[in-house]
């Protein structure tokens, strides 16, 4: 079972210092969401910010979705920049058979995304090549959105799929994630919880993953001996 904060929902102006401060929490990976203003209405960051705050969190696993048109041409620099794991978007059509190629290739876990309005049966073609699968919850793009539950169905046919094919890749949820939603992704067969305003919004980091943690194993007793084989 995977706790990663987003680092989206910290304080843009101590990156250095919100990386360490989740270095600390008992969080196993931090996400970072990379948006280019085409693919979806927003920017974050880059590159260079992802190497800026690598040595801050040297522990952590970093678990980096790419909400880009162009992901090709930001594969080579994301690595070089410290990602462990490079997530694109199953909505790039054509595009993921050679991105999830591309990936590897430069020795590296993939991962691949499903937004809202998708079906997910669009990523069922390439469960057997991702490290993991991302739901995600809300419409990506924006922070803070509220929880889409009409989202969990398709965490439970990804985990069908998962289970009746034998297959090892993460399924993780991102957006909306609270104490509450995280138990209910739990049951609906998550693994990997993405949280921004409900962890980084915490007075105590620490405190936050701690409770979510306890939280998502009531939920699930099986998540509590997870464990994570990409790390």
């Amino acid at each position: 079972m995977i706790i990663a904060p987003s680092l989206l929902a910290s304080d843009f102006s101590r990156f250095g210092q919100e990386a360490r401060r989740a270095a600390r929490s008992g969080a196993d990976w931090l996400h970072l969401d990379i948006m280019d203003g085409q693919f979806v209405p927003n920017i974050s960051f880059g590159p260079a910010v992802v190497a800026a705050v690598r040595p801050h969190a040297r522990n952590l696993f970093f678990d980096v979705h790419l909400m880009c048109g162009q992901p090709e041409i930001l594969l080579e620099p994301f690595v070089k920049a410290g990602a462990d794991l490079i997530t694109v978007h199953v909505e790039l059509g054509e595009k993921v058979p050679p991105l999830l190629w591309k990936i590897k290739s430069l020795g590296k876990k993939v991962g691949l995304a499903v937004n809202p309005p998708t079906a997910i049966t669009a990523a069922q073609p390439y469960l057997d090549q991702i490290d993991l699968l991302l739901v995600m919850t809300v419409n990506p793009g924006f922070g803070g959105q509220s929880f889409i539950h009409e989202c969990l169905p398709k965490i439970q046919q990804a985990d069908a799929w998962r289970r009746g094919q034998k297959l090892n890749f993460h399924l993780e949820v991102d957006g909306g994630i609270t104490n509450q939603t995280a138990a209910e992704c739990a049951r609906a067969g998550a693994d990997a919880f993405v949280a921004g305003t409900s962890l980084f919004g915490a007075r105590s980091l620490t405190t936050a993953v701690t409770k979510m943690r306890k939280i998502v194993c009531a939920a699930d007793p099986a998540l509590a001996d997870l464990a994570v084989p990409l790390l």
